[in-house]
């Protein structure tokens, strides 16, 4: 495995620390807290936004897990929460118009495969309804997005990588316990933020693995 969501409740192995057959890697799960941490950071980053848009995929079975952590922030914050519900079709116009009929002040992208695909289309768009956004992968933030804070894709291919290399030398994978990401970055877009005529704190340039300028 090298980016598995769930892959003891999906049934692929046992437990992280004893998979227990012939399958083991890198798991994408780090706990639901980081998708609290990201709402966080958007509203440090936008202090002002305090009715925030949720785009997700509801036909994505690990969204439903992510909402309670997002839900529990946003009560913490006192931010108002607005479910935007993706579908397969990427019919992103009509999403983003729900957004502006429902006030919406900030973006919040949930990630999954269908909604990573439509990162660019997704950062045009909030940029075109002067959306500050957060995004659980760097890829976001290159995009165009505001901010983006999660797990390292590439990160997490190197930590496959070297179970490749281990296997081939003869362990078994049945006795390689699963790994979680072991690199996380923080990614803010200054070129989008100057585009939204807002000055991202200094505070938290400062903690950004990476400044896009």
């Amino acid at each position: 495995m090298v980016i598995a969501v769930d892959p003891v409740g999906a049934g692929l192995i046992a437990s992280l620390a004893r998979p227990g057959g012939n399958v083991t890697g890198v798991t994408f799960d780090v706990g639901d807290e980081i998708w609290g941490k990201r709402l966080e950071l958007l509203r440090e980053a936008a202090p002002e936004v305090v009715r925030v848009a949720i785009l997700w995929n509801p036909a994505y079975a690990p969204n439903r897990n992510r909402w309670q952590a997002v839900e529990e922030a946003a009560r913490k914050l006192g931010v108002a929460l607005v479910s935007v519900e993706a579908d397969a079709g990427g019919d992103l116009e009509n999403r983003f118009a729900l957004m502006a009929k429902e006030r919406a002040r900030g973006l919040f992208v949930f990630g999954d495969p269908m909604l990573f695909r439509l990162r660019s289309q997704i950062a045009v768009l909030a940029l075109k309804h002067s959306l500050p956004s957060v995004s659980p992968y760097r890829e976001g933030a290159d995009a165009g997005g505001l901010t983006a804070y999660g797990v390292s894709l590439s990160g997490m291919s190197r930590q496959a990588a070297q179970y490749v290399d281990k296997i081939l030398r003869g362990a078994k994978p049945s006795e390689l316990p699963v790994e979680q990401p072991n690199t996380f970055e923080l990614v803010i877009n200054l070129k989008t933020a100057k585009a939204l005529g807002l000055t991202v704190p200094s505070s938290l340039l400062l903690r950004a693995d990476q400044v896009i300028e």
